[in-house]
């Protein structure tokens, strides 16, 4: 069985970072700018437009490289056939296969001269 991937704990970094108060009052500061707005029109309203765009590419991106990251991880645990065990399964498949269509084939041949009895009871 392979290892388990675990997250790393986000919460402890915030901890160890926000343990000065100058620094927090400083964060805190950070957060409360706003934007002025000069004639009724807001200030770096297209920058924001373009980052908020460019960040949920960056999401998606982030999404499929985490999904590809997981395949690879996932594909090195699969236990593949050999080939001889891979050609065993085809040659069994297709036996299968075959002996299945020769069995509906003659029922299918079956009811179908069966229902033309019934319908042309005379041309037999």
């Amino acid at each position: 069985m392979g290892r388990l991937q675990r997250k790393k704990n986000a919460n402890h970094k915030r901890k160890i970072e926000t343990a000065d108060p100058v620094t927090q009052q400083a964060k805190k500061d950070a957060g409360n700018k706003k934007t002025v707005s000069v004639a009724g029109f807001p200030k770096d309203i297209k920058k924001k437009q373009t980052f908020a765009v460019n960040q949920q590419r960056n999401n998606y991106l982030d999404k499929a490289i985490l999904f590809l990251r997981e395949v690879k991880i996932e594909l090195k645990k699969v236990i593949w056939p050999s080939r001889k065990q891979a050609i065993g399964s085809t040659v069994v498949v297709i036996m299968l296969v075959v002996v299945i269509s020769l069995f509906l084939g003659m029922v299918d041949w079956g009811l179908s001269s069966l229902v033309s009895i019934f319908i042309n009871p005379g041309s037999s």
